[in-house]
């Protein structure tokens, strides 16, 4: 077989946060510049704020421990039908309406992301929260080898009928490194900030690379924290896993140059 037969198709993971998803305005820029990726694509998104919101209006009570939220039985309610129906389906339907040939997902759905109820973590129980174990990466391939964009939402099951819900972010990184097996694949983390910031309150201080070895020294010296951290494992473990490319950017500049980049 040439190298030419040989050579993999590429495919873009985008991850877009809540933030983003929830503003009409940025949704909408962000979809349009989603649309001119070339080659195949694949959309995860998040959801917690509108999540928030809706359990506010039905008296259910939002708990977070260091930024993570306790999914307890209402609340894993509230999630699924924010992010399964009224989030992941409004995304679907402004893609349709760019020619897009979207299909809204979940980890249930043809059993793509399987994974397992998180035991207690330092004595916190998360509740009904899942840790990604298994991404069918040929079931994904068949949507997309059928010409459709998946646009998965946070969301997996424990193959016995449970859902679970599932950090997007983990979702995105563990898609990209299954997904590469088949496809050169780039993980994008799209979001408010135009990157990974050297001073959190200058936008003009983006990090355009970060290696491992930097990880730990700006993780050491307090320059990457909170919400960060765990973003840029992500990232830089789906690099370990084979993906070609990440990078965390803005969600306006998902398709153009700029961000930083993770290597």
């Amino acid at each position: 077989m040439n190298e030419k037969q040989t050579e993999k198709q590429s495919l873009t993971v985008v991850k877009v946060g809540g933030g983003v998803v929830e503003d009409e305005q940025q949704l909408r820029q962000l979809l349009q510049d989603f649309t001119s990726i070339e080659g195949a694509k694949i959309l995860v998104h998040g959801g917690g704020r509108r999540a928030t919101q809706v359990a506010a209006r039905l008296g259910i009570e939002t708990k977070m421990v260091d930024g993570r939220r306790i999914t307890d039985g209402d609340m894993l309610q509230v999630v699924t039908m924010v992010y399964g129906g009224l989030v992941n389906k409004h995304v679907v339907a402004s893609l349709q309406a760019l020619g897009i040939d979207a299909i809204g997902l979940t980890g249930a759905d043809g059993g793509i992301i399987r994974s397992e109820k998180r035991p207690l973590k330092n004595g916190i129980d998360y509740g009904f929260v899942g840790d990604v174990k298994a991404v069918d990466s040929e079931a994904i391939a068949r949507f997309i080898d059928g010409g459709l964009t998946p646009v998965i939402a946070p969301l997996t099951h424990d193959g016995r009928g449970l859902m679970l819900n599932t950090n997007a972010d983990t979702m995105a990184s563990e898609t990209a490194k299954a997904m590469a097996r088949l496809y050169d694949v780039t993980l994008i983390f799209a979001f408010e900030k135009p990157g990974v910031l050297a001073n959190a309150d200058d936008d003009s201080s983006v990090i355009p690379n970060i290696s491992r070895d930097d990880f730990a020294r700006l993780k050491a010296d307090g320059t990457i924290s909170g919400g960060m951290l765990p973003k840029i494992e992500n990232a830089l473990n789906a690099i370990d896993a084979g993906v070609e490319r990440v990078v965390i950017t803005s969600a306006k500049a998902i398709s153009g140059r700029g961000g930083t980049v993770i290597s």
